[in-house]
């Protein structure tokens, strides 16, 4: 690693938002997931 890219990556601002790096597969199965449940939810209940 050279210094260059050793600061530079240093230098890179952290907002404190979500992650680039995180499971994306696993929030498209969750999310989904929770799409289904609503929807079967919203059935049962007779309101759609």
């Amino acid at each position: 690693m050279t210094a260059t890219s050793a600061t530079s990556s240093r230098a890179r601002a952290r907002t404190g938002g979500p992650q680039e790096d995180g499971p994306k597969i696993l929030e498209h199965v969750l999310g989904w997931t929770l799409v289904v449940v609503v929807a079967m939810l919203i059935t049962q209940l007779g309101l759609l």
